[in-house]
């Protein structure tokens, strides 16, 4: 074999090995694990059935003992409502709604809306850690250059663009902590819009919450669609637009300044 042929060999075998370890690098315990938890946590919320008790009747069947509950056992039942909510927003489960009206309803308008926001951005925080951690550096490297070029304008005004995702109630919940993972997006600023963003529309269904027992008492018929009206999506639309408005003058400014 001449030189120049085992040098091709061995070049083809390194490059060989160099790619061998990249294909089996997303398979580590420090991806899979999280992976597993997600995956086990879906599983078994639809596997036991637990999805048929986030519902509203199951709170009007219980409502007497809930109430119980809640004032035999403050702190024990806060506590329980945050971990059940950070699990359902982490989790991205059907019924946040459902919980959130909830919280309204057990610990009225004030400590409602307090536990509603805690619980949803721990959720949000954990879900948005895990995705980044399992999936973050594999999308760079398979779409790095649009990737990257919607990185470095997000990173920009990231804060004030993710206020506006979180404000306006037309994005998923679920997106929104999962998309600012695969922009680079710092944590700090995750949780802070996040926490933030989160409060008036929290308030609007911990408001709807708080009126529960009410609709109860009247047997009046209802839905979550109820607790958003069309007067108060134009108003969180609003402040959607008034938190992108930072975003927007420095672009314009930007722009002015180039030559």
């Amino acid at each position: 074999m001449s030189e120049d042929t085992a040098g091709k060999a061995d070049s083809g075998n390194g490059e060989k090995e160099a790619h061998q370890p990249g294909a089996i690098r997303f398979l580590t315990a420090r991806r899979i694990i999280p992976l597993a938890i997600i995956l086990c946590g879906i599983t078994a919320f639809f596997g036991f059935g637990l999805h048929s008790y986030v519902t509203f009747d199951t709170l009007k069947e219980n409502r007497e003992w809930l109430l119980a509950q809640v004032a035999e056992h403050r702190i024990l039942t806060v506590l329980i409502f945050i971990i059940i909510y950070a699990a359902v927003a982490g989790f991205s489960l059907p019924g946040a709604t459902v919980v959130s009206i909830t919280g309204g309803f057990l610990f009225g308008l004030w400590y409602g809306t307090a536990w509603n926001v805690i619980g949803a951005t721990i959720g949000a925080v954990l879900l948005f850690i895990a995705a980044r951690t399992i999936f973050g550096d594999v999308l760079y490297r398979k779409i790095g250059p649009w990737l990257e070029k919607i990185d470095s304008n997000f990173q920009e005004n990231a804060f004030n663009y993710l206020l506006f995702l979180r404000l306006v109630p037309l994005f998923p919940f679920f997106v929104v902590n999962l998309v600012p993972a695969f922009v680079g997006v710092s944590l700090r600023t995750f949780v802070i819009t996040t926490f933030i963003g989160i409060i008036p529309g929290g308030f609007v269904y911990t408001l709807f919450g708080a009126g529960l027992g009410a609709i109860f008492d009247r047997g009046d018929e209802f839905s979550a669609s109820q607790a958003v009206t069309p007067e108060i999506v134009a108003g969180l639309v609003g402040l959607a637009v008034l938190s992108l408005l930072p975003a927007v003058v420095k672009i314009w400014r930007a722009k002015r300044a180039q030559p």
